[in-house]
């Protein structure tokens, strides 16, 4: 904890970051749902930590937890489903091996967003993370959502999954709103993966993208691209949608995300221009392992310059230079 509010204090603060996403998931020590406190969960105290130096800091904070989809992972279950069994969209044997995945091969599990109780209980603990970030925004993540509509939901069988991916980001979305908050969300699942030529984990494969035209126009979309500057943010854009380009750990995509975000800007009409949010920079470790690869207390000769950490050194040294040209 130490380690990670002296890298806001002398590494964000100096570049004028102005937003820190945090990927809490069920690793809080909720008051709301003490049965959903997973393993190395965080206090309150601690959050109020973070806040406070990047309140000091004009840093926005807002709490994300991954919502209908990546409810697993290679380790098993996440807390909400491992709890409550019964929100799976699909219940099936947890298993690693590629002949029992379920998924076309991922192995990623979702709830199911038409179960009569899951939304009480996800909202709990997204009002109260909300409260203890104090913040008008939740990331609800949305993305790599493979099981949806599956033919083995007796709720969900047979119904569009376009319809059903809206229906759950309107659900999310409205609660936010009950409460004077805004939602922001990843844009994967909104995005023709066969028609722009993107992967199955970058875009759709199952027609969700469908869902573009009729969910909600007041949620942000955080639009990812790790190994290549695809350039979708402005089809978001282009359907009243506000939007901010992602990069992870490719440092030439990441200066080319930056230079686009600008060019966008200047070279559409004015009612187009604000839908344009900026760039958000996503690490995908724990705090240590970035921190050690930033500071050079480790090093991998296998990766290059194909770290996170390069990537967000060269994004704001280009992000540096945009007032002087």
């Amino acid at each position: 904890m130490d380690e990670f509010i002296n890298f806001i204090e002398t590494e964000l603060a100096p570049r004028a970051v102005n937003t820190l996403v945090l990927r809490v998931e069920y690793k809080y020590k909720w008051k709301s749902r003490p049965e959903l406190i997973d393993t190395l969960a965080l206090s309150k105290r601690e959050i109020k930590r973070l806040l406070k130096v990047c309140e000091k800091h004009n840093i926005k904070m807002i709490p994300l937890i991954d919502l209908l989809g990546h409810q697993s992972g290679r380790g098993g279950l996440n807390k909400l489903l491992s709890t409550y069994p019964q929100f799976e969209e699909t219940p099936l044997e947890f298993s690693n091996e590629p002949s029992r995945l379920p998924m076309n091969g991922f192995n990623m599990r979702s709830y199911c967003p038409n179960h009569p109780e899951v939304h009480n209980v996800i909202f709990d603990v997204v009002d109260e993370i909300c409260d203890v970030f104090e913040s008008d925004t939740f990331h609800a993540g949305m993305d790599e959502v493979f099981d949806i509509g599956n033919d083995r939901c007796p709720r969900c069988a047979g119904k569009d999954k376009a319809e059903l991916f809206a229906q759950e980001v309107w659900t999310i979305r409205n609660h936010l709103a009950s409460k004077g908050r805004k939602m922001w969300m990843w844009g994967d699942r909104l995005l023709d993966g066969r028609t722009i030529g993107l992967g199955r984990w970058e875009g759709s494969y199952n027609n969700t993208h469908r869902a573009i035209d009729i969910i909600p126009k007041d949620v942000t979309v955080c639009d990812w691209h790790y190994e290549r500057a695809d350039v979708t943010a402005a089809l978001f854009a282009m359907k009243g949608i506000d939007v901010m380009t992602c990069p992870w750990r490719n440092p030439q995509a990441a200066v080319l995300q930056v230079e686009d975000m600008v060019r966008f800007r200047k070279n559409t009409a004015k009612v187009m221009q604000p839908r344009f949010r900026g760039v958000m920079h996503t690490v995908w470790s724990n705090v240590g392992t970035f921190l050690d690869g930033f500071y050079g207390k480790t090093t991998d000769n296998t990766q290059g310059d194909q770290t996170p950490w390069e990537a967000f050194r060269r994004m704001y040294d280009r992000i540096a230079l945009l007032p002087q040209e």
